[in-house]
Parts: C-alpha cells; sequence; structure tokens
C-alpha cells in the first residue's frame, strides 16, 4: 500500500546489463491506483530502458516485476498488455494511411480478439466504432476521426497514439516523452487532455520540460546513471541539491 492506494505496479530491485554496462541498477519504483508519477533524468540515465524492462521488450538480469501483485518478470509484451499494462514511445508508432477511427476501432477489435473481421466491414463492428470514438472524442480528437493520419499535425498524432493505447483499456499507461517533437504551444494542450484521463489509471511519464513534469506529477522519481537518485514529491525534488547539481540545472540552462 502507498497511503491508502494499493500498489498497482511494482518493480523490485530490477537490473541489466549491456555487457560491462549496467543501464539499470537494482531499481525498486511502487505505482499506486490511480497515480501520476514523472520519471526524469539526464540523457543516458536510463530511463527508456526501464520502461523496456517493465513492458517486457528487454528481459532483466536480474529483480522482478508485479502488475497487481502478479509477478509478470517473464511475460510476453502481450500478455502484460491483456493483463492492464500498455506503453507509447518516443517516436510515435500510428497506422499513417488508415484514419483515426480505423486505427482505434482495429486496436478495440485486437483487445477483443476480432481483429480478423475488421476488415470484412466496418458496419459489422459497430459496437468497436462506437467505443473507439468515444476514446477519440474524450481526447479532442473527434473533429479529425475521419481524416487520414499522415495529414494530421504532429501533436494530434501524440494524442492518437494515447488513444490507441487506452484502446487496450490500460489499468497502468507508461508515456515515453509524449510531448518530443510537439511543439511548445501544443504539449500544454497535449498534458492537459493527460491530466484528465480515467482517475483510477496509473500513469508513470518520462518527460524533459521540467516545468510540465512539476505541474502534472504527484511524484517523481530521479534516474542518474540507472539508479534511483531521488524519489520525492515535486516541492521536495526541486529544493534536492543533489538533483539541482546532477539534472535541474542542466535541464535549466541547456
Amino acid at each position: 500500500m502507498a497511503g491508502n492506494k494499493p500498489i498497482v505496479l511494482q518493480t523490485e530491485a530490477l537490473t541489466k546489463n549491456f555487457g560491462a554496462l549496467q543501464v539499470t541498477r537494482s531499481v525498486s519504483l511502487n505505482l499506486p491506483h490511480g497515480c501520476r508519477h514523472a520519471l526524469i533524468g539526464p540523457n543516458g540515465a536510463g530511463k527508456t530502458t526501464l520502461i523496456n524492462l517493465i513492458t517486457g521488450q528487454l528481459k532483466p538480469d536480474s529483480g522482478r516485476i508485479l502488475l497487481g501483485g502478479e509477478d509478470i518478470t517473464n511475460a510476453p509484451v502481450a500478455a502484460r498488455v491483456r493483463k492492464g499494462l500498455t506503453r507509447t514511445f518516443q517516436i510515435n508508432t500510428l497506422f499513417p494511411d488508415l484514419t483515426p477511427l480505423e486505427s482505434v476501432t482495429l486496436a478495440v477489435c485486437e483487445r477483443e480478439n476480432v481483429a480478423g473481421q475488421f476488415w470484412r466491414g466496418l458496419s459489422s463492428q459497430q459496437a468497436a466504432i462506437d467505443e473507439a470514438f468515444d476514446i477519440l472524442e474524450k481526447l479532442r480528437l473527434a473533429d479529425v476521426a475521419t481524416r487520414n493520419t499522415r495529414t494530421l499535425a504532429y501533436g494530434r498524432q501524440r494524442l492518437l497514439e494515447i488513444a490507441l493505447a487506452l484502446a487496450t483499456k490500460p489499468k497502468v499507461l507508461l508515456l515515453d516523452e509524449p510531448a518530443a517533437g510537439v511543439p511548445k504551444d501544443e504539449s500544454s494542450m497535449l498534458f492537459d487532455v493527460i491530466s484528465s484521463l480515467p482517475e483510477d489509471m496509473s500513469i508513470l511519464f518520462i518527460e524533459h520540460d521540467m516545468d510540465i513534469v512539476f505541474r502534472f506529477a504527484s511524484r517523481i522519481v530521479v534516474l542518474v546513471a540507472g539508479g534511483v537518485l531521488v524519489e520525492d514529491t515535486p516541492d521536495g525534488v526541486r529544493t534536492d541539491e543533489r538533483v539541482r547539481e546532477v539534472y535541474l540545472g542542466q535541464a535549466h540552462n541547456g
């Protein structure tokens, strides 16, 4: 438990080496139900590697990953998604020639194990279409639902990737730099939408913009050289001398 909230996702002493290079050093994290946590750190700190370990793209050398108390350390990526663990990527991974409505409907059909019927005609998947449109509407994408994805502004494309993640009905959503490449005026809107996601969904996001981190995160994990330097509230991280020395000074000056 964290306070009065149950822990949904937990890592225990997670470690990963690439040859002689230790990229993840005994990382232990707890994500409570409905949390909004940020993962920050200098370039090369191992943030994306940690996300890849949690989601199964990489296998740890030691340590465990628990989802809802169940050990998923050796579970395949697809099995983790079915159990409620979903992520987005630094670079979007969309279907450029489909519309947002088609893409999200396909993701819903995949979740329901009827994706093979998708191409037989959308009319046979009305429930999936309705759910997909509802997701798009909540992410402020309803007005572009039937436009070709490649024509959308980049900020809208990042929102579409989150919509695809939501189609899996995640309990835990991991966002790897969702605002990467998004113009400043669009990134604030993007995080406004993220902040309005269901309160019972736990979110861990990687982000370099400290203004966004301090605005949206209730708790911040600072990763340095593959290990956790500090985990604290935004105020605690902002005033921590170790964090200022190794990261915040760089983030605000660079």
